[in-house]
């Protein structure tokens, strides 16, 4: 199978040669790197100011996405006392989205590959944008966590396509830049949520409240479909593959049967049937993974590509992602709820109480990534997970001495540490993931380290969630501060635990990061 890629240069089109779309290129063809076997684009590249247009647009849709993931944790209890949620519907505010986003993300990114990236692009840019203005006017609370978890399966088709577009626009020698800057925006935007999530909520913008927090998307999201329409071009994969919605089917219903439980487990009273939709879930799951092996053998491609975890590398990255993922969507939500409803805070304090984390994630991601990767290799992940660890003890020690009148300069070093250590594991993580991972499974490999992480998130939501509202639940007290503390302190030795099981994870990674070439 052949086609002809049409490329830009100094305003004029310019036509290549045949281009064969199996696992191997002609000389002579534009830029002889394996990944453009996997991705062939129609009709002219942008380049110049387009492609800086095309890139904003697909920027702003990964923002958008990237915020909502975190964003909503600072006004959980404006939305509580606004709505009358339970704790268990808070967190499911929290962990529809990630849950709902990682199930659908190899389906949306096999969809993209099938029916056109930018085509896609557009219809998951629209839902997520339509599912925005819908929870920022859902009436209960039963309504938001469906929205947010429809607004989540728009993500899920929205941003496979971001990174599928870039590796497109971008030669091989341009493209580490034009990663560089997605994976910073992406560890940035993740620790903005909760500040930029308060900001709007005190604010109070038209009597909107916490529904400025999913509004806000609806302007941006229409710029961003603006932007699209007429700049991002448009590609498919020059194998198509095949939608195994039998395999979806099960994998969705499998980690539901999971987590569902987990979640409600605690405000139901753990009732017999919880612990048997559990232990059904983990067999779906078990005849799921067997079935996707027994696809490989047979030669057919897997929903996802569990042979991969035959190499240590990714097995060993993937398990730390997982980890980090985990600790990351806890921490922000236990926190979030611990300064609000234990101390007291308002909305805007606790929100501009993580900018000192988001600042200190945002220097040492770029460190980490661009300066001590390269010259001390995994080791730089080490570092970060037991930075983290100290962060959190630090914390810990000024969350045992705290109460409502406790000034937030006391959590500062707390907050400053943790970032730092966050940041130092956020960025490199996966250039050693995917270090020993061969280039014809690159694609598959990004996909399943991205839904594991989400995956990660949302189960840590669910468990993490669980049991700070049960250790809440068993320290009943007219002073809210002596029902939360407890609960943060139990939260924050979790998380250093997590931190030191990464840590002993992150020796099984490839020594140094992988590099990229043109070839």
């Amino acid at each position: 199978m052949t086609t002809t890629l049409e490329a830009t240069r100094d305003g004029e089109p310019t036509a290549y040669p045949p281009v064969e779309t199996g696992h191997r290129t002609e000389p002579g063809t534009p830029p002889a790197d394996p990944t453009e076997t996997q991705a062939v684009a129609r009709g002219a590249l942008p380049v110049g100011k387009a492609r800086t247009i095309a890139l904003l647009s697909l920027f702003l849709a990964s923002t958008m996405e990237l915020l909502d993931t975190t964003i909503v944790n600072v006004a959980l209890p404006t939305i509580e006392s606004g709505l009358g949620a339970s704790a268990a519907q808070l967190q499911w505010m929290v962990a529809a989205y990630p849950l709902a986003f990682a199930v659908g993300l190899i389906t949306g990114s096999r969809l993209g590959d099938l029916w056109g990236r930018k085509r896609v692009f557009l219809g998951g840019l629209v839902g997520f944008t339509l599912m925005s203005a819908a929870c920022g006017f859902a009436p209960h609370a039963e309504a938001l966590v469906g929205f947010r978890a429809l607004q989540g399966m728009a993500a899920a088709a929205m941003i496979p396509q971001v990174l599928s577009s870039l590796q497109v626009m971008y030669a091989p020698h341009e493209r580490a830049k034009a990663m560089g800057l997605f994976t910073g925006l992406a560890g940035l935007s993740a620790v903005l949520g909760p500040v930029i999530g308060a900001l709007l909520t005190e604010a109070d913008l038209g009597g909107l409240g916490w529904r400025s927090i999913f509004l806000v998307n609806v302007p941006f999201g229409a710029l961003a479909i603006i932007a699209a329409v007429r700049w991002v071009p448009e590609s498919v994969a020059a194998q198509r593959p095949r939608i195994d919605l039998r395999a979806v089917a099960v994998l969705a219903a499998g980690l539901l049967a999971v987590l569902y439980p987990l979640t409600m487990g605690r405000e139901l009273g753990w009732p017999a049937w919880v612990y048997a939709a559990m232990a059904a879930g983990v067999v779906v799951l078990g005849l799921f993974a067997r079935s996707q092996v027994r696809s490989e053998r047979v030669g057919r491609e897997p929903l996802v590509a569990l042979g991969l975890y035959r190499g240590r590398g990714f097995a060993a990255g993937s398990a730390m992602n997982s980890l980090l993922f985990m600790a990351m969507a806890s921490y922000f939500l236990c926190q979030t709820i611990y300064l609000q409803a234990g101390l007291g805070w308002s909305v805007l304090k606790a929100g501009l109480a993580g900018v000192p984390f988001a600042l200190t994630t945002t220097v040492f991601a770029g460190v980490g990534v661009a300066v001590l990767a390269p010259r001390i290799g995994r080791r730089v992940l080490q570092i970060g997970a037991l930075t983290w660890a100290a962060g959190a003890v630090v914390l810990g020690v000024a969350v045992h001495g705290a109460d409502a009148s406790t000034s937030v300069w006391t959590f500062l070093p707390g907050f400053v540490v943790a970032g730092a250590g966050f940041g130092l594991m956020v960025s490199p993580i996966g250039v050693f993931t995917l270090a020993d991972v061969p280039v014809d499974k690159a694609g598959s490999a990004s996909g399943l380290f991205s839904t594991t992480g989400q995956l990660s998130g949302a189960a840590g939501v669910a468990v993490l969630g669980s049991l700070f509202f049960s250790v809440v639940d068993g320290h009943q007290s007219p002073v809210p501060v002596e029902m939360f503390r407890p609960a943060m302190e139990v939260a924050l030795a979790v998380l250093v635990g997590l931190m030191l099981v990464a840590a002993v994870v992150a020796r099984q990674l490839p020594a140094m990061p992988s590099q990229p070439t043109d070839h």
